[in-house]
């Protein structure tokens, strides 16, 4: 007896995974034997049949399209020189055939292999070869959109709990912020639901450092990238202390390349690979007693604003990046040292913030828009700056679709 499709039973299985028999219906089916006319008596019959699998001993050698069938016996004369004839003669001879135990994913890719005839007449469902019934297009689209619906679910729980295991592990950093710089602001606003930013800031004695962070990627993979740096970073400061930034950045490089095996052509799955990721940064060690700032940078400047000169200091930051296969592992960063008169504005920032798309003319954020901006309100605490930063920035993006993870740090040491 054949049954009808119905789309809660073709739901996904929470305890096991789909295969082909959560698609099977079950049918009528005709022997090699049966005549065109048997086929049309059937049909006219049944109504609900769209296909009918043809067998032999129970196995099936084709299908026969109910719209096709249809089509060609309706012709002037057709049931009177085919109607007593074998049903092989309109039957699919080559139909997609499945066992029952196929996952949906296999029995995707091989309707998709088969082409249009699979997904437009259905196909057949067997058991160690015997017929167990047909399954049909709809079905099988029905069952995949359910599936991808389920797992797209699993994947956004997970990163959004992601997401809050990266806000925990900057945390610390907030904190440390707060107490040593009660005038300073760090704004984090990853593209996606996680991000390939990360920064550290902690209060030693005698001073602070601070450490900004740009790695590949954004979204899941910079996530992964951003819990490898901060993890190596917590070793180097732990290794050379926080005094000395350039050094610092060097030590950050060589646990990069030692993780991610950037030293030489790695082996993965058999295959030659290498690693070429890795992060900009900007590090800073600032002295209290002295008000003494030490910068170094990999591709991230420095913006030093101090009173009463009329444009910002910029300390270039180096062209090398951390990590990443083209750095040696012995590359030494330069260290930049200024001194920071009380007053004096320091803003740091990762690319995101920069190459932002917007405005009229449809170009990045820039360099230039960000100093003016600051120049404008250079008298207004670090928080206020950073809020409106934040405003300046949304306003220009407008439509476009945020193009980078971005942090920026504004402080008043």
């Amino acid at each position: 007896m054949t049954t009808t499709f119905n789309p809660s039973r073709h739901s996904l299985p929470r305890f096991r995974p789909a295969t082909a028999a959560d698609l099977c219906v079950a049918t009528a089916s005709v022997p090699a034997s049966a005549s065109n006319g048997d086929v049309l008596a059937l049909f006219t019959e049944r109504r609900e049949l769209m296909t009918l699998p043809v067998v032999e001993e129970g196995r099936p050698i084709g299908l026969i399209s109910r719209n096709i069938f249809m089509s060609q016996m309706s012709k002037p004369f057709y049931q009177e020189l085919y109607g007593r004839k074998s049903c092989i003669a309109f039957m699919d001879k080559a139909p997609l055939v499945v066992e029952a135990d196929l996952s949906i994913e296999a029995l995707t890719f091989r309707a998709v292999e088969s082409g249009e005839k699979a997904l437009a007449d259905g196909f057949i469902i067997t058991r160690a070869g015997q017929l167990q019934g047909v399954g049909y297009g709809l079905q099988l689209m029905n069952v995949v959109a359910n599936m991808q619906a389920e797992r797209n679910r699993q994947i956004m729980h997970s990163i959004e709990y992601a997401s809050v295991i990266q806000r925990a592990l900057l945390r610390a950093s907030d904190e440390a912020l707060a107490a040593a710089l009660p005038d300073a602001a760090l704004v984090w606003q990853p593209r996606d639901v996680v991000g390939g930013d990360f920064y550290h800031v902690a209060g030693h004695a005698g001073g602070w450092c601070a450490v900004i962070a740009d790695c590949t990627g954004h979204g899941v993979p910079g996530a992964f990238m951003t819990l490898i740096a901060s993890s190596l970073l917590t070793q180097a400061l732990q290794g050379c202390g926080p005094r000395e930034p350039a050094a610092l950045l060097a030590e950050l490089n060589r646990g990069v390349k030692d993780m991610l095996g950037q030293h030489g052509k790695a082996r993965y799955g058999g295959a030659a690979a290498l690693s070429n990721d890795g992060l900009d940064a900007a590090a800073l060690w600032f002295d209290g007693a002295t008000r003494q700032l030490s910068y170094a940078g990999a591709r991230l400047p420095l913006f030093v604003l101090v009173p009463g000169e009329p444009a910002f200091r910029i300390l270039e930051a180096d062209r090398t990046g951390i990590g990443y296969a083209e750095t040696p592992a012995a590359h030494r960063w330069s260290v930049q040292t200024v001194h920071l008169p009380p007053g004096s504005l320091l803003f740091a920032c990762t690319d995101g913030l920069f190459d932002q798309i917007g405005g009229e003319r449809e170009i990045s954020f820039g360099k230039r828009r960000v100093q003016q901006l600051l120049l404008e309100h250079r008298d207004a605490g670090a928080a206020a700056l950073a809020g409106l930063l934040a405003e300046a920035l949304g306003r220009w993006q407008g439509g476009q679709p945020r193009r980078d993870d971005v942090t920026y740090l504004c402080c008043r040491p």
